[in-house]
């Protein structure tokens, strides 16, 4: 939906995709049950690389404040620049699977790409090494508030939930750590969401003979000149293409990486000092 030219509407007869639903039952009619997991494996890489260097880097950051600054390193404004900083560090990690996964994700039939190592060496060949960062500044543009947003507005909620949970209430702490991160994640996806269009329209730059059977295709010379294209052609509203299961995979990855986060931590903890647990807890 982020890379269709065309309106998303089943009024324009030229429109592929008009949302969600019809979305889901065309690419099963022509694609089959197998394309909803396009670029599966590059995005297995993306979501273990960015995850682990975000928080090391997150973890680093937030001790380096509390040991040579002033700031608490539990206040919001911290996570919320620790946050930004941390996922910037990931980004530019991880920024050549990003890509990956978005071509793999992309293209049509027959594939341009049959598997990883064909598109590596492909891309390396015919674009450079350069193809493999295509789209980097508009991530970075976009992850620095996106990631500091989600981390500031987890911890944000996470004292909120203080104050509407009893103390006591310990079962119910993976639930509100699932909770406030899907809600971090809705919140801040919805407020950095066109540059997330603008670094997919980026990324198949260079592959548009991959997706002519989807319709229009563009070419776009960097950022600027891309969203000038997006708001002459396609009005403010091609910003939000696909915003509706963008923001569904926000609630539910960003929920489920706090989760799992904060319970092996916990676990982590556990194990190394199991009495350090009950005095933490006491």
């Amino acid at each position: 939906l982020q890379l269709q030219i065309e309106q998303l509407s089943s009024r324009n007869p030229a429109a592929k995709y008009h949302g969600i639903l019809q979305a889901v039952q065309r690419i099963f009619r022509e694609e089959g049950l197998t394309a909803f997991w396009k670029g599966h494996v590059p995005a297995q890489f993306l979501s273990v690389g960015f995850g682990a260097v975000q928080f090391m880097a997150f973890e680093s950051l937030t001790e380096l404040v509390h040991s040579v600054t002033s700031f608490n390193a539990r206040d919001s404004f911290v996570h919320l620049v620790c946050g930004g900083l941390a996922a910037c560090t990931a980004t530019v990690a991880v920024q050549p699977v990003d890509t990956l996964r978005t071509r793999f994700a992309a293209q049509g039939e027959p594939k341009i790409y049959p598997n990883l190592r064909h598109a590596v060496v492909t891309m390396y060949q015919t674009e450079g090494p350069q193809a493999f960062y295509r789209g980097l500044t508009p991530t970075l543009v976009a992850i620095f508030p996106y990631a500091g947003l989600q981390f500031f507005f987890y911890n944000t909620l996470q004292q909120f939930s203080k104050w509407v949970i009893p103390a006591e209430a310990k079962n119910g702490a993976s639930i509100k750590n699932l909770v406030c991160g899907s809600c971090a994640g809705v919140i801040s996806k919805s407020l950095t969401y066109p540059l997330d269009v603008v670094k997919k329209r980026l990324q198949v730059g260079g592959f548009e003979h991959a997706r002519a059977a989807f319709g229009q295709v563009r070419t776009y010379g960097g950022l600027l000149d891309c969203m000038r294209q997006i708001m002459r052609e396609e009005g403010p509203g091609g910003f939000f293409k696909g915003l509706s299961p963008s923001l569904l995979k926000a609630a539910f990855s960003s929920g489920l990486i706090f989760f799992w986060y904060e319970l092996f931590c916990g676990l982590l903890c556990a194990l190394k000092s199991p009495e350090s647990m009950k005095r933490k807890e006491g």
